[in-house]
């Protein structure tokens, strides 16, 4: 499954859109690397972003085969870091 597809489903990140311009701003990594958009995505995968103030790292533990319900991310990702982006950490 394409990465942008991916954050959309399990909602990591809320539109598909969005993930693209994430992915091709650098921002999203999958396995230590830069990803694109159409990068596949398979189940052991770890995948880094940064959307907004939060910087977050997702082991993949299955592909969804549609949306996800928010009750049930955790079937399809495992949240390994969550955290908060300072401001004063940019500049």
């Amino acid at each position: 499954m394409r990465l942008d597809k991916f954050l959309q489903l399990t909602g990591l990140i809320k539109r598909r859109t969005l993930a693209k311009e994430l992915c091709d701003a650098g921002r999203v990594k999958v396995n230590g690397k830069v990803a694109k958009p159409a990068t596949e995505i398979r189940v052991g995968d770890l995948i880094e972003g940064e959307v907004g103030w939060e910087r977050w790292e997702v082991r993949v533990l299955q592909i969804p085969k549609g949306s996800v319900p928010s009750n049930r991310r955790s079937e399809f990702v495992e949240v390994i870091r969550q955290e908060r982006i300072s401001l004063w950490e940019e500049i």
